[in-house]
């Protein structure tokens, strides 16, 4: 895959469901998660990709699940399993601590915060391609959870709408293994432009700012 550049003032970063519900140890999902996590060194990866976009001067959008609230589902007549899942063990519930940024991760700085994805994308409705196109915004890299659902459906969008879309292959993490492998090696070189590790970000970040 052809070497990317992230120019000025046209890339993001963007951050998937950033939860302690996924991150932090007590988290609903970090039992289900922590083997990927720890294997990939989840959280130090996604600091370093963090760090390395603000200080080039890119700015970080934080794409957050719908927190669960009371009577969420009535009336809906096809949620998808992992709806009903996250509705039956209230995931990401509003005003508990797994409903809440992990420690870091949040928005800092000015970051934006775009409106909760109900489903697996951060586009289908909320207000984040129209956030983007209006700061000018053609190059997006994508860190964060779950790898083969929220962060794939996220970036296959975004690919559709007409986005250069980066994966980060250790800024983010899967239940399984397999999962892990399916969403970079076979189906994101179906529709992502560059599938990079943290490193390689990091450095390609680095490079675009000292220009």
């Amino acid at each position: 895959m052809a070497e990317t550049a992230y120019p000025i003032g046209r890339t993001a970063l963007l951050c998937v469901d950033p939860y302690n519900d996924f991150l932090a140890e007590d988290g609903k999902m970090w039992p289900a998660l922590s083997e990927v996590s720890r294997a990939v060194d989840l959280h130090a990866n996604l600091a370093k990709v963090r760090a390395a976009a603000r200080e080039a001067g890119h700015p970080i959008f934080i794409l957050p699940h719908h927190r669960h609230r009371a009577g969420d589902f009535e009336g809906w007549a096809h949620l998808t399993p992992f709806q009903a899942a996250a509705h039956e063990h209230q995931m990401f519930a509003e005003g508990s601590k797994g409903g809440t940024f992990y420690e870091g991760f949040g928005p800092d700085h000015g970051d934006i915060v775009v409106k909760e994805h109900w489903g697996a994308s951060s586009f289908a409705n909320t207000d984040l391609d129209v956030q983007l196109r209006q700061r000018g915004i053609s190059h997006v890299i994508f860190i964060g959870a779950i790898a083969n659902t929220c962060t794939e459906a996220s970036a296959r969008y975004a690919s559709e709408l007409g986005y250069h879309v980066t994966l980060v292959r250790d800024a983010t993490a899967a239940f399984f293994p397999e999962a892990l492998h399916a969403a970079h090696d076979i189906n994101g070189p179906t529709y992502a432009h560059a599938i990079r590790t943290a490193a390689e970000v990091v450095t390609a970040l680095a490079g675009e700012s000292a220009t």
